[in-house]
């Protein structure tokens, strides 16, 4: 059965639910429907997932749930202003390469040692897709990692038929035992009459005789040595083969797995992030603005810290093996520094190519600094911002981290990408005046128009509207009611549990869609049952990035596997204990640095609030 038929056969079924639509019911159950509808063809992909998330714009005003212009309202928050200023300072810098340039640079310091080379990939890659998009982050660092790896086995392979050569010189040359034989053999003069046997001859007959058998045995020992060789040499040649091809794996893996943990670190790092977001200041207006670019930062960071290292150890020992002393080249022979330092004139030429800084990555690096640091000092929570200081009065929040984000978007369409110049520009024609010549901006809307995925603001959209039609229609009311009788269980294994859960869902749907669906119902339930929201949506935001087993779990993997070192298997069984540890970690920040970074021992006041006017 082809991809088309098993899509159309999965879409069967939600497609027959929503031409059932419940008349006369109320409506929580009709919310609770459309809620339904959509997380059938979120997961099943009948329709594309930014299509389905138009959903309630048609269904919530039919139902009677909510009306068409507060539903509409929802597909433009702040939130979605703050995802659309991060990819445009994001695609600022993939447009001036200021990305690979940064990549580059770390590979050079950290070097190319097995071990090394491997943490090396990760950290940049991690890093990057704080800031950039976690595809965008992959896709530029699998060809980097698959030169540099390629570059090895050559290394290897040409030092390996060097010694060959060597080897088959020195036996080509002549040692001297049959020829000194030979040479030895020589016809004596003899006095002896006709006819009477000459044993000086019958000497030399026998001598001759003696030699041919002797040159006989050694070419046949001879060839059973050259037989034995070139079977060593072929399982040798395997052996390496098959160690490269374990190390592409590796080297695969922890590229994308690096993109996938990296995103958690900061608000703008992945989508689900910004869902959480826009859920929390959509449901809990009143929430003093507790989880802004600084808090979630403190928090995150951290954890991807850890989760990274144990990463980087969990797919060592898997691809690379325990020989620690060996993955950190302590020891290395002439020949594997010869093939180390091969490598790592790769990563150097990529370098060089790049050439000095232009003024227009200049010019992107400052601002994107600026940005970071806007976005740290706004309001870091221990000490009054710049936002707070001299824009935010009356406890109302003027500036966000989208005014911020925007603001620094805003500049790169309007710096120019070359120093400004006096000289004019050529005529195309005769009798034409010369012109000056504007320098291009470090931005320009053909660009963003290409590279920007409009499909996820309006998914981010579709998301809010759902959590607005599940407060407003009393959905959330009612299952929290449901799961009141939750509060008898200690709040570290219900956290634990959810995790879980999200981390198995993510691995068969779209991390965006697991966050919107299930962050509404955990917010309901942490209400119902007097629990800090946070301690269960927070773990389970990021819960929802631990998609590590299967290649269509995200577009990262995605693209590490197209490569094809991979297997299915391959990832399943590194992904596999992946999870394990993600959840582990996740479960270990929420109840030590977070517990008392978000004070999650108290039911907060902001809590009991609702999003209805």
């Amino acid at each position: 059965m082809d991809t088309a038929n098993r899509k159309y056969l999965s879409s069967f079924f939600p497609k027959c639910l929503l031409s059932i639509a419940p008349g006369g019911a109320t409506t929580e159950a009709s919310c609770g429907y459309v809620i339904i509808i959509m997380a059938l063809f979120w997961c099943t992909e009948a329709l594309p997932l930014a299509v389905t998330a138009l959903f309630p714009v048609v269904l919530f005003p039919m139902m009677g749930i909510m009306d068409s212009t507060a539903t509409c309202s929802q597909y433009l928050k702040d939130t979605n202003m703050l995802f659309i200023g991060g990819i445009l300072v994001a695609i600022s810098v993939e447009t001036w390469n200021l990305h690979k340039r940064i990549a580059l640079r770390v590979l050079l310091i950290v070097g190319v040692k097995p071990a090394l080379l491997l943490l090396g990939f990760m950290i940049v890659t991690a890093f990057l897709s704080m800031w950039i998009s976690n595809t965008a982050t992959t896709a530029m660092m699998i060809p980097i990692a698959q030169a540099v790896l390629d570059q090895l086995y050559t290394s290897e392979e040409k030092l390996n038929e060097h010694a060959v050569d060597l080897a088959e010189k020195s036996e080509n040359h002549p040692n001297g035992s049959v020829a000194q034989l030979n040479v030895d053999v020589k016809v004596a003069p003899t006095n002896e009459p006709n006819g009477s046997v000459n044993q000086a001859f019958e000497m030399q007959e026998k001598q001759l005789t003696d030699a041919e058998t002797i040159k006989q045995e050694r070419s046949a020992t001879l060839v059973e040595i050259d037989l034995k060789e070139e079977n060593q040499m072929k399982e040798k040649q395997a052996q390496r083969l098959q160690k490269h091809l374990k190390l592409c794996k590796g080297m695969s893996l922890c590229v994308c797995y690096s993109a996938s943990i990296g995103g958690i670190a900061t608000l703008t790092g992945t989508t689900p992030n910004l869902v959480m977001k826009g859920q929390m200041d959509e449901l809990f207006p009143d929430n003093n603005n507790v989880v802004n670019f600084a808090s979630w930062f403190g928090f995150s960071f951290p954890t991807m810290i850890v989760l990274l290292a144990l990463s980087w150890i969990w797919l060592q020992i898997l691809f690379l093996g325990t020989k620690f002393k060996k993955n950190f080249g302590c020891g290395a022979k002439p020949e594997q520094k010869a093939k180390e330092k091969r490598a790592y004139n790769v990563i150097s030429t990529e370098h060089k190519k790049l050439g000095p800084m232009t003024f227009a990555e200049i010019c992107v690096l400052v601002l994107f600094i600026l940005l970071v640091l806007l976005w740290f000092t706004r309001d870091p929570g221990f000490m009054p911002g710049w936002a707070t200081i001299s824009f935010n009065k009356g406890n109302k929040e003027y500036v966000t981290d989208a005014t911020v984000a925007v603001f620094v978007a805003l500049m790169m369409f309007l710096f120019p990408a070359e120093l400004p110049t006096f000289k004019r520009q050529e005529p195309k024609e005769e009798g034409q005046k010369r012109k000056f010549r504007p320098p291009p901006a470090l931005l320009d809307w053909k660009t963003v128009n290409e590279k920007m995925p409009w499909n996820i603001v309006i998914l981010l959209g579709g998301g809010f509207a759902l959590a607005k039609g599940s407060e407003e229609s009393g959905l959330s009311l009612w299952l929290g009611e449901k799961l009141t009788p939750l509060q008898s269980i200690p709040p570290a294994a219900i956290a634990l549990v959810l995790c879980l859960l999200v981390a198995t869902f993510t691995e068969c749907t779209s991390n965006v869609a697991t966050t919107t669906l299930f962050l509404p119902i955990l917010a309901s339930m942490a209400k119902a049952i007097q629990l800090n929201p946070l301690y269960i949506m927070l773990p389970c935001t990021l819960s929802a990035s631990l998609a590590f087993m299967l290649p269509v779990a995200t577009p990262p993997n995605a693209i590490a596997f197209s490569y094809g070192h991979l297997k299915v298997v391959d990832m399943a069984k590194s992904g596999f204990l992946l999870n394990i540890l993600g959840v582990l970690v996740i479960t270990l920040a929420i109840n030590s640095w977070g517990f008392y970074m978000f004070d999650l021992g108290t039911f907060p006041a902001w809590a009991n609030s609702t999003g209805k006017p």
